[in-house]
């Protein structure tokens, strides 16, 4: 499964590495977490993340063009185990719940992400970055589902709408002005609810 998500949210699939290609990527990936985690992400030069894991120059830009691919590999694991759980978890967050409520689930799922991880996505998904990634598209599609199935005017011209509260610098403002995780993933689940709640009662008196 993991293979196949990596074909979803990449467009490729999976590359077997060497084994001491392997262990430079694990030193460099664990020496930019830790730098990622004690400063702006966006301050992080490539020649500290050399420096800190201990390889050439030459290694890491070999595997890594920048930063923010260095951050990207970083979150690319945990935002894939989200995605795992939207296509096969269990409900809300999985399929069976009703729109409404798993919208509310996948807002609630990604403050969760960025509260634990917002170093990360800060390095890898800020600016116009962000729509180019492939998780950006997943949940764009996801989103777009779940505005579809609960029969919502104009999906297309919502979607972006609705993923612009999730935008990285969006949330660390929000946390700069003192709200809680809680209290940002509860305003949009009042969002969510009555955006998709309204139009499953239309439907069902239609």
């Amino acid at each position: 499964m993991a293979d196949n998500l990596h074909e979803v949210t990449t467009g490729r699939p999976p590359v077997r590495e060497r084994a001491d290609a392997a262990r430079n990527r694990a030193r460099v990936l664990a020496a930019a977490e830790e730098l990622f985690a004690t400063k702006d992400a966006r301050q992080v030069t490539m020649d500290e993340i050399a420096r800190a894991a201990g390889v050439g120059r030459a290694t890491l830009y070999r595997r890594y063009p920048d930063t923010t691919s260095v951050a990207a590999a970083l979150l690319d694991e945990h935002e894939r185990r989200l995605q795992h759980r939207l296509l096969e978890g269990p409900p809300p967050l999985g399929p069976g719940a009703a729109p409404a409520d798993r919208l509310a689930a996948f807002y609630a799922a990604m403050t969760t992400l960025l509260e634990r991880h917002l170093h990360l996505v800060l390095g890898a998904e800020t600016g116009d970055a962000r729509f180019a990634t492939g998780a950006y598209g997943f949940w764009r599609v996801h989103v777009r589902a779940l505005l579809t199935e609960a029969a919502v005017p104009e999906p297309d011209g919502l979607v972006e709408v609705l993923l612009a509260p999730l935008a990285p610098e969006v949330y660390q403002e929000q946390r700069r002005r003192g709200r809680s995780r809680n209290q940002i993933a509860e305003a949009l689940t009042w969002l969510s609810g009555r955006l998709l709640s309204s139009q499953d009662s239309a439907s069902g008196q239609g």
